[in-house]
């Protein structure tokens, strides 16, 4: 029996999928390490739960919400179309949220508007189209930027007028957190010129989202903390990684996790390319692992270097759960297992039943 079969049949713990999902929630985990850590994590909770669970409820961080203290601006090719785009970021008001400005357009950083795509996280709204926020979004999610006008342009005129993607850069959030610490952040005020509290979304009890192999699931804890694990067996370089952040905070994600670089078999690259993706990849926004050679482009920034940019990732799709200006990150032990495609199912899940 799997440590997640095992866990998931205990008496101790009535599960509960996020929405309704179909899919049934029993893994073959067959590494010894993950299912001592769901044996510890067991021994450390120290939670009988006794009833059903869900996201339920807002808290108070004890923080003000914020926003930038003035604009910038950062141009750069974008990973999968290739083109040319700028993205500007702007202050907003408090409660406000981060918010997409194209085309004159306003589109919500918000899961209502995420939809399903390959390789990376998209939003759409009146037939406009937005690609490959999870970066920026993650970026600014985890460095306090609350509220945010971000505005993209086209530069390629080559370019179609109804879909835009947020530059790629080296391929981490790098661009992003120092484009943040350029101008800096501010106390960000309503309409009235009042400051507003920030919330937070907080797990009382278990709770997890599933798809094929791939899961998320969510523990009580004091602050945040994602545990990630990711498995190539075809790239024995990459092969079966796991990392897993202390409480998350600007300085952890600053140093641990916003440096780590999108990453990609090389072997799989002409399919990709032959599906109409990855048409700006190349050796500067990537690293690249070949499944006999190993890697083709050292150094790697960390050992687990995929596996941290897993998180990174998580971090830019968690955040469409933020509404208002709150944080959309919620307050528990997050822990995932190959969730690389998380954004292809945000669809499906919600907060349910919030309350402040």
């Amino acid at each position: 029996m799997s440590a997640f079969s095992a866990l998931r049949s205990s008496k101790l713990v009535s599960w509960k999928p996020v929405q309704t999902l179909s899919h049934s929630f029993f893994y073959q985990l067959s590494t010894l390490w993950f299912r001592r850590k769901f044996n510890s994590f067991k021994r450390t909770l120290g939670y009988t739960y006794t009833k059903l669970f869900e996201f339920d409820v807002f808290v108070q961080t004890g923080r003000l919400q914020q926003t930038l203290a003035g604009c910038v601006e950062r141009s750069g090719v974008a990973l999968h179309s290739g083109n040319v785009s700028t993205v500007r970021l702007c202050p907003a008001r408090a409660g406000r949220g981060r918010f997409f400005d194209f085309c004159s357009n306003d589109f919500p950083a918000s899961v209502d508007f995420a939809e399903v795509s390959p390789l990376c996280t998209t939003l759409c709204k009146g037939g406009f189209r937005i690609r490959t926020v999870e970066h920026l979004l993650s970026a600014l999610e985890a460095t306090g930027v609350d509220n945010c006008r971000i505005e993209l342009h086209n530069l390629d005129a080559q370019s179609q007028g109804h879909e835009a993607e947020i530059p790629i850069f080296d391929g981490s959030a790098r661009e992003w957190v120092a484009a943040v610490e350029e101008v800096g952040l501010k106390v960000a005020a309503d309409l009235y010129g009042n400051s507003v509290e920030k919330m937070a979304p907080h797990v009382n009890e278990p709770v997890y989202v599933s798809r094929n192999d791939s899961f998320v699931a969510a523990f009580p804890a004091d602050g945040v903390q994602i545990t990630y694990g990711i498995n190539f067996p075809q790239a024995p370089a990459i092969g079966c990684q796991w990392f897993s952040t202390a409480p998350l905070d600007n300085l952890a994600y600053s140093m641990q996790i916003a440096l780590s670089r999108t990453f990609c078999i090389y072997e799989e690259v002409e399919q990709m390319r032959n599906a109409g993706l990855i048409r700006g990849g190349s050796l500067e926004n990537a690293i690249v692992c070949s499944a006999s050679k190993g890697w083709l482009n050292p150094p790697l920034h960390f050992s687990d270097e995929p596996c941290r940019h897993k998180i990174l990732d998580l971090i830019g799709d968690l955040s469409l759960f933020a509404q208002f200006g709150n944080q959309g990150l919620p307050v528990a032990h997050i822990v995932a297992y190959k969730a690389c495609k998380f954004g292809s199912f945000l669809p499906n899940i919600r907060y349910s039943h919030l309350s402040i």
